[in-house]
């Protein structure tokens, strides 16, 4: 079995995952169920597996967190934002 082909697929998974809360958000504009250091946390973990996977050359790293890096961007800058707006926690 090509250990590739395993790596994409849980890259699959674990992206796709994602997006149907993140979308939510953003479609609702709702931040509230949101917690922030959570959520800087998961970004700038998703981030750094971004960038490993660019240093080793690992496929599936480099897809799978490019891909989850730029909505939960979005919405961790939207829940920055509704912080200092709204006075959320």
């Amino acid at each position: 079995m090509d250990v590739d082909a395993i790596g994409y697929t849980a890259a699959a998974l674990t992206t796709i995952s994602f997006f149907p809360q993140a979308i939510k958000t953003l479609r609702l504009d709702d931040t509230r169920s949101i917690s922030l250091s959570m959520y800087g946390l998961f970004t700038t973990g998703v981030a750094i597996w971004g960038v490993f996977g660019c240093l080793t050359g690992n496929g599936p790293l480099i897809v799978a967190n490019g891909l989850t890096f730029i909505p939960a961007a979005f919405v961790l800058q939207k829940k920055i934002r509704h912080r200092l707006l709204r006075g959320e926690r």
